[in-house]
């Protein structure tokens, strides 16, 4: 007779399905990690074993940088011995920072902390309804231009979508908004913080890709004022075919006075976007000053504000305590995985798989548009399944040699990678920011009694997901669009 309490009682389908998937990407890493050290293979072949171990252990849920260092330490071993993973070891974490350029890191992350914790981001949003809700999707434009102006002054796309999703998302609901529509344009705007400058992504691309950052910074100012502007097209069209989608809002209440004095609000955002971005065009400052003094601005305004609002020196103090807190573990988690591409590098370079790529491409025939259409699918789905950083990480040792072969500029692929990486953030299954939205919208204060679920949100970013990919279309057959600007400014 049959035990009545049955494995299958114990262990829900779902957890059964968990531990299976488990146990086969343990299978999976063992044999990966014995054919690279007991099997005599090629270096082609333990160079593709390198990369599916990284991508096995970032499924298991092994942080990025982790991932990549400890398959690349294999790897390391079975191409040259211990004595190539000691040294590596011994010299790889001062070898990954020691580039004056990744100073700017910390500082980029420490100004968006302090104009987050300080406050000074709030009335983005309220200045730009005032100034555009009377057209079509008037709130929806707004939010996105709300999160273009953020992300010129923060590049926090996480502290971004926060920051506007509590304000705008029961502003359009209230109005009649669809929530589809309302919940997608925030987590739209939340990605322009990835490629207007500062960004981090593009300042980690240029690192891993070892192109300056300034230019690489550059890179990013069109298109992203490009895929803002196109954000706001979309959202302009739905509202005229279906404007109950996106109901005109009643703006006889604001005047032009009450319009001009919102804009007084966001001097502060304007002047650190003026003195990092103008001093980077007018090559007046270095990446690295250009940081500090946006830095250095932030904190005198921020600290300003605090004190204008009736704030104590005490409540300062606890601002910038928390800003320079926020800005240390992000700086760690950022060098960790830089630490990890670092030796990922060294072991692709051993062996030679970018090398053999760019060779078995150039026997293809495939030309430049041909294989930058493939890495579109490509991305799209590693997208699916790998974190952004991870994604672009483990990708970018391998691409830049065959990539190089086409005729691919290494400024352009970086904006390429980062506007991937920002269709990956809003679409399922891993998109982190629809998750996120998702999350804001749970709340009873925001939704205003509505039922947002995550299908609701992942529907309402589809519509910019493909608005990126036309934008990014774009990009690919007019490149010059990317990389004018870095050209044609001074000092570089």
């Amino acid at each position: 007779m049959t035990d009545p309490i049955s494995q299958t009682a114990l262990f829900p389908r779902s957890h059964r399905t968990a531990i299976g998937i488990f146990m086969i990407s343990l299978v999976i890493v063992f044999g990966a990690v014995g054919a690279m050290l007991f099997l005599d293979l090629s270096k082609h072949m333990i160079g593709g074993l390198v990369i599916v171990l990284s991508i096995v252990l970032l499924l298991m849920g092994i942080p990025v940088g982790i991932a990549m260092l400890g398959a690349a330490l294999v790897g390391l071993w079975a191409l040259s011995g211990g004595r190539v993973v000691t040294s590596t070891m011994e010299s790889a974490a001062y070898d990954a920072a020691e580039s004056w350029s990744y100073s700017v890191i910390p500082m980029f992350i420490l100004m968006g902390m302090i104009l987050w914790k300080s406050g000074l981001t709030a009335s983005a949003f309220e200045t730009a309804r005032r100034w555009l809700g009377w057209m079509p999707g008037g709130l929806a434009v707004a939010t996105n231009f709300a999160g273009a102006a953020l992300a010129a002054s923060s590049g926090s796309t996480i502290g971004i979508t926060y920051a506007l999703g509590r304000v705008s998302i029961p502003e359009m609901l209230k109005s009649g908004y669809h929530p589809q529509l309302a919940v997608g344009s925030v987590a739209a705007a939340g990605t322009l913080g990835q490629i207007i400058p500062p960004s981090l992504l593009l300042v980690v691309y240029a690192g891993a890709a070892s192109v300056p950052v300034g230019p690489q910074l550059l890179a990013g100012v069109v298109p992203g004022i490009i895929l803002a502007l196109s954000f706001a097209l979309m959202i302009i069209i739905r509202a005229i075919i279906n404007p109950s989608f996106a109901p005109r809002v009643d703006m006889s209440g604001v005047t032009w006075r009450m319009r001009f004095s919102a804009l007084v609000s966001i001097i502060p955002i304007a002047i650190v976007v003026v003195v990092v971005i103008g001093g980077l065009l007018g090559g007046i400052f270095t990446t690295t000053e250009a940081g500090v003094f946006g830095m250095i601005t932030a904190l005198i305004l921020g600290v300003f504000h605090q004190r204008r609002g009736g704030q104590s020196w005490a409540d300062v103090r606890r601002m910038v305590a928390s800003s320079v807190t926020g800005a240390l573990t992000g700086t760690a988690s950022v060098f960790l995985l830089i630490v990890g591409v670092v030796v990922l590098t060294r072991a692709m370079a051993l062996s030679q798989v970018p090398n053999a790529l760019a060779q078995g491409i150039v026997d293809m025939g495939f030309g430049r548009v041909q294989l930058l259409l493939v890495l579109v699918l490509v991305y799209l789905f590693l997208g699916m399944f790998m974190d952004t950083l991870a994604m672009m990480l483990l990708t970018i040792p391998v691409l830049l040699t065959p990539l190089a072969a086409v005729g691919v500029d290494p400024l352009w692929f970086g904006v390429f990678i980062v506007i991937m990486a920002e269709v990956g953030l809003l679409t399922p299954p891993l998109g982190i920011l629809s998750f996120i939205v998702h999350r804001i919208a749970m709340d009873p204060e925001t939704n205003l009694g509505q039922e947002i679920t995550l299908g609701t949100v992942f529907k309402g970013v589809a519509p910019f997901a493909l608005t990126a990919m036309a934008v990014l279309l774009l990009l690919i057959f007019v490149p010059s669009i990317v990389t004018w600007l870095p050209g044609a400014s001074s000092g570089y």
